[in-house]
């Protein structure tokens, strides 16, 4: 039976990074935000969601992971479950349904916290293969239990939040043991399906990619946000404007300067110097889980910690190439600092998965 020694035994290093991360968000959302009457109070907002999200971490570190890990089909049939209802009472905003409404005037939003089932169910999968291998009809189940609360997400539709569902998946499936032949042969499928997933995007999905290539093909409609978007970059310099000064956030030319975008109005007011700091913190960080992942208990320990690490790469990746031109403009907030409580609490119930992994490293 795995146990832990003491409170000494958390990762305070990670949790320090965390905590310098949100940090830099909250005085990031408050500068974007203080001259808007509609998000004058998202700072503290955020703050309450920073304080009950480490009290969601607490509450997942001190159940034992493998007790998680055998409710994972009772978590996977409420998420499809609470998915659907979605459909049925969400609250659309700018066209997606993706909220549920719940007291007090807060919003759930059930696709967040599916990322944390997603992990949960590929580590268990793999562990109880009990093999050196993945063989092809356990990737194959493995993509039909991935896929199905993907599609209802896409539905939504939440395409960017779907496609975070694929990390866990991918570094779980490669960390098993995939055979390269397999590999050679979905990069094939990729090649072959991409001119038919093009054909089955919606009309505004096809414009984002487009104008992906070339903002320049709307630049007041959907290639607004990247150009402005770059804009705000560009003018950070070496050293920033300033908090509160970035003429590009401060005079609202950056739509929802406190989420999708919070990284390019940071870069404006805070410059490469800061885009560097922050970009390092967030290596860390990784590196901190990946050392967790190193010396996990037991290989289900593993697959949880590889797999917060994926989701938060990508996020990351997505999230900072978006806001420079080099992704299309997909509505992943940016770890940690994007404005958000159902995107702070997965993210802190994540991160709280990996410290239960690590206070169980001693095994009695």
């Amino acid at each position: 039976m795995a146990t832990y020694r003491s409170l000494k035994d958390i990762d305070w290093a990670m949790m320090f990074l965390t905590l310098c991360l949100c940090l830099i968000g909250v005085l990031q959302i408050y500068s974007v935000t203080h001259a808007t009457p509609a998000w004058r109070d998202a700072w503290w907002k955020q703050i309450l969601f920073l304080i009950t999200g480490l009290l969601l971490m607490w509450l997942i570190m001190v159940i034992d992971y493998h007790t998680l890990l055998g409710q994972t089909p009772v978590f996977y049939a409420l998420t499809l479950f609470l998915l659907v209802l979605t459909f049925a009472i969400g609250k659309r905003v700018l066209g997606a349904g993706r909220w549920i409404p719940l007291p007090l005037g807060l919003h759930f939003q059930v696709s967040e916290f599916a990322k944390l089932v997603i992990v949960l169910l590929v580590a268990r999968f793999l562990t109880e293969l009990k093999k050196d291998t993945v063989e092809f009809w356990d990737v194959i189940r493995m993509i039909g239990l991935v896929g199905l609360p993907m599609v209802l997400v896409m539905k939504q539709p939440d395409l960017g939040t779907s496609l975070t569902y694929l990390p866990p998946l991918i570094v779980g499936i490669f960390l098993a043991g995939l055979r390269w032949q397999y590999v050679a042969g979905f990069l094939l499928l990729v090649g072959i399906a991409s001119p038919l997933g093009y054909m089955m995007m919606r009309p505004y999905q096809k414009s984002r990619l487009e104008v992906f290539l070339n903002p320049n093909l709307d630049p007041q409609g959907e290639g607004y946000q990247i150009i402005q978007s770059k804009i705000a970059v560009g003018q950070g310099g070496m050293w920033g404007r300033g908090a509160t000064q970035g003429s590009q956030t401060q005079l609202k030319f950056l739509p929802v300067p406190h989420t999708d975008f919070i990284f390019s109005t940071f870069a404006e007011e805070h410059g490469f110097v800061g885009v560097v700091v922050t970009l390092g913190l967030y290596f860390l960080l990784l590196m901190q889980i990946v050392q967790n992942a190193q010396t996990a208990p037991d290989r289900a320990g593993m697959y949880l910690c590889m797999g917060v690490a994926s989701v938060i790469l990508l996020h990351v990746l997505v999230n900072v190439g978006m806001v420079v031109g080099q992704m299309p403009v997909t509505g992943i907030p940016l770890p940690l600092l994007s404005y958000g409580g159902s995107s702070i609490w997965s993210m802190f119930l994540m991160l709280g998965l990996v410290n239960n992994v690590r206070l169980r490293r001693f095994v009695n």
